[in-house]
């Protein structure tokens, strides 16, 4: 019998794809974006194997402290955080930035599975105390202030309590009274985050400042066409007309580099690793392990629908990567970790059903 390998093949060849076509657009608009992504993904490598062959058993006896210390590192971002274009996300230490926000995803994430899989109780209160777990962490993303980031951390959480069985109704009673005040909710966004939805709903209204960036993206997405201009070849990516290229609007880059083509590689890339995931959330046996894959869902896939959206202008323009290609070693990091994490479950999950057999 061949012996079983230690990594989950079906769940890294999508990725491995992302990763590809990641280096192969950073390379194409800046080889100094290509070189910096290079080191990051060599760490991001080195943790996706530490976190591999972690216990998990082990770390879930730690959820309090994981949450705690993750409050207390988001609250340090406002103390000595660098602020950039008005917002304080990022650590700089000994030069390199941090982004904590991005990085305790799969911390948060495994803290919350811990604390979901062990109620013993689907009431009411049980499903109010889990909401307020997640209220400080999004409340202090948003103050950075990270709208889309925030939006990001309450989406992949409420799915989780879907899949933990509280009922729909709930979240409709939770939600409706802000739904309610919504119209009135203007005074607790920026001004740069209202021009956002203002310019979603009607892109024409400012197309030199805050209609710029979205009109860019969705020019250079329908220059690509079927095949695209070709690697380098892309005028709004190559000659910077398209702001974020490398960041928030890497999907129009890619679009316009190696077209449509090209695109539906990232978007199949993304559908495998989504029902990969799916696939091990049908086969855990154990709760704890459907919430955390249930939550890793989440941030991937609903990161990467997001992301794609809001390039092709089907949602209004938050700062929101694309998971595994966009530039940035913060991202990569806390992506890899959770490959890791889901890779140590995958693992372990199929190891126990070999014993069984046995």
């Amino acid at each position: 019998m061949k012996p079983k390998l230690p990594i989950d093949l079906w769940l890294m060849a999508p990725v491995i794809v992302l990763i590809t076509v990641s280096l192969t657009t950073l390379f194409s608009i800046n080889t100094a974006f290509f070189k910096s992504q290079i080191i990051s993904l060599v760490i991001g490598i080195i943790a996706f194997l530490v976190f591999s062959k972690i216990n998990i058993d082990f770390l879930k006896a730690f959820k309090l402290p994981i949450y705690i210390l993750s409050l207390v590192f988001l609250l340090i971002t406002f103390v000595i955080g660098v602020e950039t274009r008005g917002a304080v996300r990022w650590i700089d230490i000994f030069g390199i930035r941090f982004q904590f926000s991005e990085i305790l995803k799969p911390f948060l994430s495994l803290s919350f599975a811990a604390q979901l899989s062990e109620e013993n109780s689907s009431g009411m209160k049980s499903f109010l105390l889990n909401v307020a777990f997640l209220i400080p962490v999004v409340g202090l993303i948003f103050l950075q202030p990270d709208l889309g980031t925030a939006l990001l951390y309450a989406g992949a959480g409420f799915f989780a309590l879907v899949i933990f069985g509280y009922p729909l109704v709930w979240f409709f009673i939770l939600l409706f009274p802000l739904l309610l005040i919504s119209p009135f909710l203007g005074f607790l966004l920026h001004g740069y985050q209202m021009k956002r939805i203002s310019t979603f709903l009607n892109p024409s209204q400012d197309p030199l400042k805050s209609s710029y960036n979205g009109i860019q993206a969705i020019i250079a997405v329908g220059s690509g066409t079927l095949l695209g201009k070709g690697i380098s070849e892309g005028t709004q990516s190559v000659l910077k007309f398209l702001p974020e290229r490398h960041t928030d609007f890497i999907f129009a880059t890619v679009a316009e580099g190696i077209g449509f083509l090209g695109t539906s590689v990232v978007i199949f890339s993304f559908i495998l690793l989504a029902y990969r995931i799916y696939i091990l959330f049908n086969q855990a046996d154990d709760r704890f392990s459907q919430i955390f894959l249930s939550l890793s869902f989440g941030f991937l896939l609903i990161q990467g629908f997001v992301n794609m959206a809001m390039n092709i202008g089907l949602l209004p323009i938050v700062g929101i990567t694309l998971p595994f290609v966009s530039f940035g070693g913060s991202s990569l990091l806390s992506n890899f970790i959770f490959l890791g994490l889901i890779t140590s479950l995958s693992v372990n999950s199929r190891n126990k059903h070999v014993l069984e057999i046995r």
